[in-house]
C-alpha cells in the first residue's frame, strides 16, 4: 500500500502478516515467502514506470526509525541507484565472503545463504547476508526467500543475545544482491558522523560467535 507520509516521490509499505506480529523474528515460512514475492513483485512494476532501483528496507523499533509497531517493510522506488549502491567497489562482496570464511565469521546458513558479521562493521553486530555462488544484481525468488528466512534466524539470535533491540536492514543490489543488517546498539556521533570514522565495540569475532551460540 502507500506509504501516507512519503518521503520520496514513491514509497510503499508492505505488511508482512495478517497476524499482530511486533517483530521480523515472529514471521512465519508462509509469510517470508510472500514477503519476498511483494518484493520482486514491486521492483518489476518500478522498473517498468522507470524507477531503475527499488530499494526495499525495514526498520524494527523506534530507535530505528519505525513508526509502526506491526511487522512491515518499506519500497522507496528510486530512479536511479542510490550513492552507496553506485560506489560499491567491483568484486567488494566477494572478498567480504572470503574474509568471513577465513575468519571464522560466519552466523547462520539456509541452503547456500548464510549471514556473517561484516569484518569491519559500523555498529556492533553489523551482519551481511549473500549467497555462495549466486551473485547476481536481484536474487531470484526462492533465493529471496532463503534470505529472509536467514535475516529472520539472525534477528532471533540477536534478541537471544541482547533482547529486543532495533534495528536496521535492506536488501543492496547493484552487481552483487546482499542483505544488510545493522543493529543500533550505540549512538553515532560527532565522529561517525562527522568524520566517516566509525567505533565498534565489539569485535566481529566475538559478535559472531556469541550468535552462533543463541541457537534455540
Amino acid at each position: 500500500m502507500p506509504n501516507l507520509f512519503p518521503a520520496f516521490e514513491r514509497q510503499e509499505v508492505v505488511v508482512h502478516s495478517p497476524r499482530h506480529v511486533r517483530s521480523f523474528a515472529e514471521l512465519e515460512g508462509d509469510e517470508l515467502a510472500a514477503t519476498a514475492i511483494a518484493w520482486a513483485a514491486r521492483a518489476e512494476a518500478a522498473r517498468a514506470e522507470g524507477f531503475d532501483y527499488l530499494h526495499a528496507l525495514v526498520n524494527e523499533g523506534r530507535a530505528a526509525g519505525a513508526s509502526l509497531l506491526h511487522s512491515h517493510s518499506q519500497l522507496v522506488w528510486l530512479r536511479e541507484a542510490p550513492p552507496a549502491v553506485a560506489g560499491e567497489a567491483d568484486g567488494g562482496l566477494r572478498e567480504l565472503l572470503h574474509r568471513a570464511r577465513e575468519t571464522e565469521l560466519e552466523v547462520t546458513r539456509h541452503a547456500d545463504v548464510s549471514a556473517f558479521c561484516h569484518p569491519a562493521g559500523r555498529l556492533p553486530y553489523e551482519i551481511v547476508i549473500a549467497a555462495d555462488e549466486q551473485l547476481a544484481p536481484w536474487p531470484d525468488g526462492a533465493t529471496l526467500v532463503v534470505a529472509l528466512e536467514v535475516l529472520r534466524d539472525t534477528v532471533q539470535r540477536l534478541r537471544r543475545v541482547e533482547g529486543s533491540v532495533p534495528w536496521n536492514a535492506w536488501l543492496h543490489h547493484g552487481r552483487d544482491w546482499h542483505v544488510e543488517l545493522v543493529p543500533r546498539l550505540a549512538t553515532l556521533a560527532g565522529i561517525e558522523l562527522g568524520a566517516g570514522i566509525y567505533v565498534n565495540t565489539v569485535a566481529p569475532e566475538v559478535a559472531a560467535a556469541a550468535l552462533r551460540s543463541a541457537e534455540s
